[in-house]
Order: structure tokens, then C-alpha cells, then sequence
């Protein structure tokens, strides 16, 4: 029988004990689960951008592989604890959007309110929910408990609006999604999309005040003190510099606008 898998994304990083410790619960209850790192470094309480990351990474897992993510600014509030079962695969979160990437690919099969307080620890910190209430749950369900056992069904669970391109038989108008470490700006215009518009003829590309005039198939194409479209590794479009920070070079950031009109 294969080894159960726990995924873990947070916005802990790795300076302090954090995720160590949440790793030590998870395995105290189930020793033999194989505890993976999706990411401890989105920026601190950023929930728009752990449910954008996870929603590209979590369908490359095995199946039944349950995702433990902790990105929560309102631990110790009134807001639940969420425990949701999508296309096979199972997730543990707080009840705050960061599952709204995967819930707008894919509608949740069933999704429950965390409450049983027997899968929990004893004392639930109001401080550190992640190592007392989500860590516990995400291990009794490699252990085989099922995900109603956690606690009441509900339909009720707060979802982030997250923008998707606005697409015409003119053009295209999107917006950017994320920057990341290395500066790439990443957007939400489909290369389906794209290639859809730039199929009927030529187009015009812009990024706030900047034309790109390229569109190019990888990073070393991009000459120096040039950016170039490309599309990166979700099928997505991005803007890059070769070996340079493109977001600083465009002066732009998430919620920027990108706009691809048909010219011709």
C-alpha cells in the first residue's frame, strides 16, 4: 500500500519553528506519511497568492494526496477551519479563500466545517491553529480517517474573487496574477487564448505603458535589456527579462494591466 502524502504550503518560511513543528504533529499521529513542501515562502498573510499557487501545483500530486495549507492572518478569530475533498484529492485549510484557486477549477465534492475536537490536540493555541488544529487533521486523514469525521458538512466557505481575462473577438485584456523571485510577471491570459486572437492576424501587446514586441518560446531568446512575452510552465503568459527582473524594469505588479488587441 502506498505511502500516504502530505503537501504543505505556508507563509512561514523556514527561519523560525513553524513548520518544523507543524511536521512534528502531522507525524506523531501518522509516522508513515510522506510530508512534502509545496512553499513556506509566500510573502506573510498573502491568501490571494497561496491560492493561485496552489491551485497550479496541487493537480501534479499523486491521488489522495492531502494538502495542508496555513496561510491564515485571522488565527484565533471566529473564521472555521475547512476540510474539502476535490477531484480525489483532499485539503485542510482555514475557511479564508486560499482554496479558491482549486474550487474555481474544480467544484468540491464535499467540503466539511473542522469541529470534532477529538482530532485535534488538546489545547488549540489561538496563535498557532496551524500546529494544533490543521496539522492534526491533515494527519488523521493519511491515517485513514474519513473527512466527514472532522466535523458538519457545509456549503457555506468564503471564495476569493479571482480575475480571469476578459477576452473579445478584439482583443484581450488581462491583468498580472503574481511576481515571482526572479521577476517574471506572470498573468492571466491563456495561451489557449492568446493563440485563439494572435491566430486571426497581428496583434499589439502592452504591459502599463510598455509594448512588448516579442513573443518568444524560452528565456534565452530575450536579448539583453529586452523583455519578451513568453509562456511559462502553467500555459500562462508572462513577461521576463534574460537573467533580469522584468517587474522592476516594466515597473509593474500584481493587478497591472496587459492588453493584446487584433491590429489587423
Amino acid at each position: 500500500m502506498a505511502r500516504p502524502v502530505i503537501a504543505l504550503l505556508t507563509d512561514f518560511g523556514t527561519r523560525d519553528h513553524y513548520t518544523g513543528t507543524m511536521k512534528a504533529v502531522a507525524l506523531s499521529i501518522c509516522p508513515e506519511a510522506t510530508l512534502v513542501d509545496i512553499s513556506h515562502e509566500i510573502d506573510p498573510h498573502d491568501i490571494f497568492d497561496g491560492a493561485i499557487q496552489l491551485a497550479s501545483t496541487y493537480h501534479y500530486f499523486p491521488a489522495s494526496t492531502i494538502f495542508l495549507v496555513v496561510i491564515d492572518p485571522g488565527v484565533g478569530s471566529e473564521r472555521s477551519g475547512l476540510a474539502a475533498e476535490v477531484g480525489g484529492y483532499r485539503f485542510v485549510a482555514p475557511d479564508n479563500g486560499v482554496l479558491s484557486g482549486v474550487f474555481a477549477g474544480k467544484e468540491p465534492t464535499q467540503v466539511v466545517e473542522i469541529t470534532e475536537r477529538r482530532y485535534a490536540r488538546p489545547t488549540v493555541s489561538k496563535t498557532f491553529e496551524g500546529r494544533d488544529k490543521f496539522a492534526p487533521a491533515a494527519a488523521w486523514l493519511a491515517k485513514g480517517v474519513k473527512l466527514t469525521a472532522l466535523g458538519r458538512p457545509t456549503s457555506k466557505f468564503l471564495r476569493l474573487d479571482l480575475p480571469s481575462a476578459d477576452v473579445s473577438s478584439d482583443g484581450i485584456k488581462g491583468e498580472v496574477l503574481r511576481v515571482d523571485r526572479y521577476g517574471n510577471v506572470v498573468t492571466n491570459i491563456s495561451r489557449k487564448d492568446f493563440e485563439r486572437l494572435s491566430g486571426q492576424g497581428g496583434i499589439q501587446l502592452t504591459i502599463g505603458s510598455y509594448r512588448v514586441e516579442r513573443v518568444v518560446g524560452t528565456y534565452a531568446e530575450i536579448a539583453e535589456g529586452e523583455v519578451c512575452a513568453l509562456f511559462g510552465s502553467t500555459d500562462h503568459l508572462e513577461l521576463a527579462a534574460n537573467s533580469s527582473n522584468a517587474a522592476d524594469s516594466l515597473q509593474v505588479k500584481r493587478g497591472s494591466e496587459v492588453s493584446i488587441l487584433r491590429t489587423k
